[in-house]
């Protein structure tokens, strides 16, 4: 089997996290099983799509490395989806229903207060003619229903394993709307029949809709043994509750904008929910060698923000020079170096943090004196350039005999009055970076 899948985001928002782990795990696998990656733009609610959503979409995977190998916008096939329609009417798989909203929730309501199932009762299968012609008289147009089968449903979940659907337990879908506007079950099933697609990697809460769209694509000429599915568990956020664009939970774009590596996104996302350690990764090469899609288990996975930028730091830490010469020069540290950048990594959160280390090293501080002897005796002896990654040491060293101080009463006050900063990187590394004219004004209490 040729490996096909997609990801089918509405554009009605931003693409939060949750968005975001599907569509990764749908691209590792394909890039896995040497497929292809179907961006499919899910557009048919006219009143809420945008395209500048479709635009921040796009944007958000691309920022991301998740390059798709094919593009379809479903406002583009409308065509497909009314052939489609009149496939399953002519097989008589597609029929005309006229309850309104609210006539449907008081069926409903009822069914449950007698303790069945709250589905569809196919009332509209017993309208005489007469009756739809009563109906559309007084302006009721109707909307249009699929015919499931009397037959159960079965598959072998990628995730969940053998899942099973009884006759009688679901409701036949509507498929258009009164207006003629395909829903989503419609035009979801006719694009992956249409467009080849192998496997359906999603959500778990779309489960249920998994039986209607085997049968769906059955009816209209499909071969159910061709399509897979899995059903991932849905990400919360570390308190468990959901994610979801229409109440503006975390977004991708939020994420960029504080400061967050893609990787380490990607390095968080494609781990959260299997047994696998999460480390950071430098490239999604190596996620894809490492997936397996048996891994993800039916727990619960939770986003932990804190996590995250853990990640991110660790994954700084270790980043090449190489890899962030060109953004340091964006952050407009000009001239920027290997040197300043191993020195600096380790204590960095976030890449635009080595701004304050190259205002430290090349800027004009205000120094903290904590003893303005001990720190005149300091700039005393600093011995002369070239420095290198040796000279703290000697320095410390020939300052431990002059003043018989050692440990935090030595260091502490040589670091503030160099750095202005309680913590930071190793000072061996950043005074050679500082330079002895700048050391020694710092030292004697100087801007510098």
């Amino acid at each position: 089997m040729t490996v096909a899948v997609r990801v089918a985001p509405s554009p009605t928002g931003r693409l939060h996290v949750g968005n975001i782990r599907t569509a990764l795990i749908n691209w590792l696998f394909a890039r896995r099983h040497g497929g292809t990656f179907l961006l499919r733009i899910d557009d048919t609610d006219e009143e809420r799509s945008t395209r500048a959503y479709e635009e921040a979409i796009e944007q958000d995977l691309g920022w991301l490395g998740l390059r798709w190998d094919r593009f379809a916008r479903q406002s583009d096939r409308l065509r497909h989806y009314a052939e489609a329609a009149q496939k399953l009417t002519a097989l008589g798989r597609l029929y005309p229903c006229y309850e309104t909203p609210e006539e449907l929730e008081l069926k409903r309501k009822m069914q449950l207060a007698r303790k069945l199932p709250p589905v569809y009762d196919r009332a509209a299968l017993k309208l005489s003619a007469e009756d739809k012609r009563t109906y559309e008289s007084a302006g009721r147009l109707p909307h249009y229903r699929f015919l499931l089968s009397d037959r159960p449903v079965e598959w072998q979940d990628l995730v969940r394993g053998t899942v099973r659907f009884e006759p009688g337990h679901l409701s036949d879908p509507v498929l258009m709307r009164a207006d003629g506007r395909p829903l989503y079950m419609l035009a979801s099933v006719v694009d992956d029949l249409e467009l080849g697609i192998s496997h359906v990697i999603r959500g778990e809460d779309h489960v249920a809709n998994t039986a209607p769209h085997i049968e769906l694509f059955a009816a209209l000429g499909g071969d159910p043994a061709t399509l897979a599915f899995a059903h991932l568990p849905l990400l919360t956020d570390a308190s468990g509750a959901g994610f979801s664009k229409r109440l503006g939970s975390l977004s991708v774009g939020d994420l960029r904008a504080s400061g967050v590596e893609p990787m380490a996104l990607n390095s968080l996302l494609a781990k959260l929910g299997t047994s696998d350690s999460i480390e950071p990764r430098h490239s999604l090469d190596e996620l894809v060698a490492e997936f397996d899609i048996s891994h993800f288990s039916r727990s619960t996975p939770k986003f932990d923000l804190d996590e995250l930028m853990r990640l991110n730091a660790r994954l700084l830490h270790s980043t090449s020079f190489e890899a962030v010469a060109g953004r340091l020069e964006a952050l407009g540290l000009s001239g920027v170096d290997r040197g300043f950048w191993e020195a600096v990594r380790g204590n960095l959160s976030r890449l635009d943090d080595a701004a304050i280390w190259w205002r430290v090293v090349h800027g004009e501080l205000a120094p903290l004196i904590e003893d303005a002897d001990f720190a005149r005796q300091a700039a005393a002896l600093l011995p002369s350039e070239p420095w290198d990654g040796g000279t703290w040491a000697a320095w410390t060293e020939s300052l431990k005999r002059a003043t018989r101080r050692n440990g935090k009463a030595l260091f502490h006050p040589l670091r503030l009055a160099l750095t202005g900063r309680e913590r930071g990187p190793e000072l061996a590394a950043l005074l050679p970076l500082i330079g002895r004219a700048r050391a020694r004004a710092r030292l004697n209490g100087e801007a510098a």
